[in-house]
């Protein structure tokens, strides 16, 4: 940035729902998806569906985070390469998420961010590409799964962090104040 001021700019929580979402993903959550089969074992007692196009490879992991609240604003976006990225909630507390469309470019598209508020009872698998930035906590101590590929996990270690980004094969993280002189600020 060339010292300039920053920008605030206001983004709306809006209600996550299935179309609201779709150029990001999909929920995941229950009635979600297609297709529901009955297991061969339990006497009927298990349906089973496939909710979302989730994509990943040996490399995948599952992680825990518990959210504090934290100020609602953006100062980071990351996209994933090779994964579906996905935030599946535990224990019902409504979350804020924030998402842009995949861009061909290496930034991106800061003038259709949207923000979503999810109701804590259905996750999000992220379409790959998709730039977000990590779930906001509306309540204290929310627990979020969140399923990724470890080498974003390397990705983001200490020692590839250069000038308050990060890089590598599954992981573009871009510093938006940085870069645009924007920050966002998420209307709950």
């Amino acid at each position: 940035m060339d010292g300039s001021p920053i920008e605030r700019r206001i983004l709306e929580a809006k209600p996550a729902t299935p179309e609201a979402l779709a150029p990001y993903g999909q929920i995941l959550g229950a009635g979600t998806g297609g297709g529901t089969g009955v297991s061969d074992f339990y006497e009927g007692a298990v349906a089973i569906s496939k909710p979302v196009d989730f994509k990943s490879d040996d490399d995948t992991e599952l992680t825990f985070a518990t959210l504090q609240p934290r100020k609602f604003e953006i100062k980071y976006l990351e996209r994933h390469f090779k994964h579906t990225q996905t935030f599946i909630p535990l224990g019902g507390k409504p979350f804020v998420a924030v998402f842009g469309a995949p861009t061909e470019g290496e930034m991106p598209d800061i003038n259709s961010l949207e923000a979503f508020r999810f109701d804590g009872q259905a996750g999000f698998a992220m379409h790959i590409g998709t730039w977000h930035e990590f779930p906001f906590a509306i309540e204290a101590d929310t627990n979020i799964v969140v399923i990724l590929r470890h080498e974003t996990m390397r990705n983001l270690s200490t020692e590839n962090v250069k000038n308050d980004e990060a890089q590598g094969p599954d992981l573009d993280k871009k510093n938006l104040v940085q870069r645009t002189g924007v920050i966002f600020e998420i209307a709950v």
